[in-house]
């Protein structure tokens, strides 16, 4: 039996892999094929990462935020951008995030 998809030789349905009695076997779910396998099966598929957009959106978004004076906990910068977004139920206050227009720090509020 090769790799990949494997077909039933009697009735050319899909065979599955099964466990029956601690032995892999190649069943087929309609006829009563059954093919014993006699070496490890194993395939890799590689992950491909899933391309994260920024909660609080890009630079773009930043540069035409409002400005306030806040003080930098990195660089000490007296000006930042500032956004305000409710993350948590209605009755609860808004949380401000703010963006350093110096370093570009980023930090909460609230």
């Amino acid at each position: 039996m090769g790799s990949g998809l494997v077909f039933c030789p009697t009735c050319g349905n899909l065979l599955l892999v099964e466990n029956h009695d601690g032995q892999n076997i190649y069943a087929c779910q309609t006829c009563p094929y059954v093919y014993y396998i006699d070496r490890e099966i194993s395939k890799s598929v590689p992950l491909k990462r899933k391309e994260v957009e920024p909660v609080l959106g890009g630079e773009e978004e930043w540069k035409n935020a409002p400005r306030t004076e806040a003080r930098c906990p990195d660089c000490s910068y007296h000006t930042a951008y500032f956004k305000e977004v409710q993350i948590r139920s209605a009755d609860e206050p808004a949380t401000l995030f703010f963006r350093c227009a110096s370093c570009g720090c980023n930090w909460r509020e609230g």
